[in-house]
């Protein structure tokens, strides 16, 4: 399938879940069809300064901002920035000195940001339309990136990392979450639409998704955790997919999730 079919499919999917009044997740059936019920894998923000419930649409796989070293003043951006979420997340640690950009392709997404952000009169949080291989930001603008379960949407992963690089400024870092896959996935699933959109197919090999990182130049490469994401056995069956332990000191192949750090040298 071509990149520009990918991002379409992607698109309308996400934009359905943001003109939605009800939430949804990335393993939700409003993401992978309607007869499809997947495990939940985001986790709970409830306890979050800055957590406001009407941006959390339930469609990350971690809690980027926990570990990416945010301090006050820093000029932060976040990577499919859907509701914004993390922005505002972002925002009580940046503090009123520090400003929040949240960049989405999809324009319903960034609509109701706005709004969010707007209900909550918010001066130094903004919500950007583009595309995250070609972001429509000068280089060395940002002091940290994040970006939560969005890259494995990312056709091309080693231009997105290229384009995080140009913008962080030198010494900055970015610290993601995103879904990475531990041996190979069946060939079927790999092809099937929806369950790219729902961020499975989409994802990278582990050891090449941090190929990509330190192509793109970035040093200190941090795995800070990982879990792995539970599909439902009447979904693998229809792959014909079962993860296995190719041995008993190693840990089983599959799908997992990562939040993953790394820095722009100086």
């Amino acid at each position: 399938m071509k990149q520009k079919d990918l991002k379409q499919i992607v698109k309308e999917k996400y934009a359905e879940i943001a003109i939605s009044e009800n939430k949804s997740s990335c393993c939700s059936s409003s993401c992978c069809g309607p007869d499809t019920a997947y495990t939940v894998f985001n986790d709970n923000y409830e306890n979050k300064e800055g957590y406001n419930p009407e941006a959390d649409l339930s469609l990350g796989c971690g809690i980027p901002t926990d570990y990416a070293g945010i301090k006050k003043g820093d000029y932060v951006l976040d990577l499919g920035s859907g509701a914004g979420n993390d922005c505002f997340v972002a925002r009580a640690l940046v503090g009123e000195k520090g400003f929040v950009t949240g960049l989405d392709m999809t324009e319903q997404m960034i609509i109701r940001a706005r709004e969010n952000c707007s209900k909550l009169n918010y001066r130094n949080v903004e919500f950007v339309l583009g595309d995250i291989e070609s972001m429509p930001f000068e280089a060395e603008k940002f002091d940290v990136v994040i970006s939560n379960c969005v890259l494995n949407l990312v056709p091309d992963k080693s231009k997105a990392f290229s384009e995080i690089f140009r913008v962080l400024k030198p010494g900055g870092h970015f610290c993601v979450s995103d879904v990475v896959i531990k041996g190979n996935l069946p060939e079927k699933m790999k092809e099937d639409a929806e369950m790219y959109a729902g961020c499975v197919s989409g994802a990278s090999e582990m050891n090449d998704y941090i190929g990509f990182i330190e192509a793109a130049g970035f040093r200190d490469i941090q795995i800070h955790k990982q879990k792995e994401i539970t599909l439902p056995d009447d979904l693998l069956a229809k792959y014909s997919y079962k993860p296995k332990l190719e041995n008993k000191w190693e840990e089983a192949s599959g799908i997992y999730s990562i939040t993953v750090s790394a820095c722009k040298p100086r």
